[in-house]
């Protein structure tokens, strides 16, 4: 599938209805999201992918579209993990997914893809750690978006848990 064709089928993933502030649900613009998938083709293509806070699941659709072997959705919120799975149905799109807190997923993939809240929310300020901590426990390979100015952070960090950028 060439990215524009990805891309446009991305822009059917459903956003949110009623976004929640506190835990940073916000949706990944889907030529972002293509951008960001095909960058990673040769580590999803045939692979285990997992997102971390999937949301509606656009990561999770088109890692699929995309030949990943096996898809996993993580979220915890069970209202935006009803309407993946409904928009995964409807579309024919074989995606797994999970209704937990990132901190206690359980699971193994040679991927992870995620677009993690950036703990800028007074009550979850260190969330970004949680997800990248999570993320590296789970795969050797891992896609995270982050902003800008948090990146001397963001290197040491990755560096204290015995990964590099």
């Amino acid at each position: 599938m060439r990215k524009k064709h990805l891309e446009i089928f991305l822009e059917k993933v459903p956003d949110y209805d009623t976004p929640i502030a506190e835990i940073e649900q916000y949706t990944t613009p889907a030529n972002i999201a293509a951008d960001i998938l095909y960058t990673a083709i040769d580590d999803i293509q045939g692979k285990d992918v997992i997102d971390l806070g999937c949301g509606t699941g656009i990561f999770c659709v088109g890692a699929k579209l995309l030949s990943a072997k096996k898809v996993i959705g993580v979220d915890i919120d069970p209202k935006i993990i009803k309407k993946a799975i409904e928009f995964a149905r409807d579309t024919g799109i074989d995606v797994e997914y999970v209704c937990c807190n990132v901190a206690d997923f359980d699971g193994i993939a040679d991927t992870v893809i995620q677009n993690p809240p950036f703990g800028a929310q007074k009550k979850n300020r260190y969330m970004d750690r949680i997800f990248l901590k999570k993320a590296m426990e789970i795969a050797p390979k891992v896609y995270s978006l982050h902003l800008t100015v948090t990146m001397n952070f963001i290197r040491k960090y990755i560096s204290t848990l015995g990964g590099s950028i």
